[in-house]
């Protein structure tokens, strides 16, 4: 796969970035991952909107339209063979010597890179996680170049098929290693807010408001695991794998087809065949 860097599109093996940027020597990045449906890019809009906070959040100077990273998605698509993909576009805050200086970036680099999309899990399988969700870096979790914890925390799992769900260190659900995560209690759809130090997902976001304009109930908030006790129906989503149910949670079986669960996923493959660039 060739791939895009500061403008221009080159082989992966030609691709070169300086060892004093401060993406790789201090974590000074921020990435969002998305896929193009029939080479469009899905939600594009609130990508951008998620990553231009998270680059104002680290004082990296760029602005970034939606247009341009259109462009740009289109021009490594096609340089790729044309086919849809899943695509990574990574900020990072550019060179700069050693030491905590805390201007502002102005010359950062910017990198799209291509994978092929391969099929995923149809369902999942989860458990909960020993290693405790860290706490952001700031006030709200940023899709940030730090991931340690979410890597330390994948060998606990055993295979791709699972999905691991951290709870917080005082016992509060938060997320899944790649995912927001769901679950139905007595009708009402339970997701775990901000507050947990969970990534407020674009897909997320979606799945939220087409719950609502479908009528479902929805809490967000502070949950426990007893809190979930009882839960009908268990489900994640992000933006490569879309909305996928948890048909077993360590030693519980759920169905693979809830009622809440089949209608919004239904909902949503409908919206992904419209260019839709953000959620109204």
């Amino acid at each position: 796969m060739k791939l895009w860097l500061d403008g221009q599109v080159i082989e992966e093996a030609d691709a070169r970035i300086s060892p004093f940027d401060h993406g790789f020597l201090y974590g000074m990045g921020v990435f969002e991952s998305f896929r193009t449906y029939d080479g469009f890019p899905f939600l594009i809009g609130d990508h951008i909107k998620r990553l231009q906070f998270a680059l104002d959040e680290m004082n990296i100077e760029t602005e970034l339209s939606v247009q341009y990273v259109k462009r740009i998605i289109e021009e490594l698509r096609m340089a790729n063979g044309g086919e849809d993909g899943y695509f990574r576009l990574n900020v990072s805050a550019g060179e700069r010597g050693i030491g905590l200086d805390p201007s502002p970036y102005t010359r950062p680099m910017l990198m799209l890179l291509q994978k092929t999309l391969t099929a995923h899990p149809s369902e999942r399988h989860a458990q909960w996680l020993k290693l405790p969700r860290n706490s952001p870096e700031t006030a709200v979790r940023l899709k940030s170049h730090h991931y340690f914890n979410n890597l330390a925390a994948r060998r606990e799992v055993p295979d791709a098929k699972t999905e691991g769900i951290f709870l917080t260190t005082d016992g509060v659900i938060s997320e899944g290693l790649a995912s927001n995560v769901y679950w139905v209690k007595d009708g009402t759809l339970y997701t775990p807010d901000e507050t947990t130090g969970m990534l407020a997902g674009v897909t997320r976001k979606m799945v939220l408001a087409l719950a609502r304009t479908e009528g479902i109930p929805v809490r967000e908030g502070r949950f426990t695991q007893a809190d979930a006790e009882g839960a009908s129906e268990w489900f994640v989503s992000n933006s490569i794998q879309e909305i996928v149910p948890i048909t077993q949670f360590e030693e519980r079986v759920f169905p693979d087809s809830g009622p809440v669960f089949s209608r919004l996923q239904h909902l949503y493959k409908k919206k992904t065949r419209l260019p839709v660039e953000s959620v109204e």
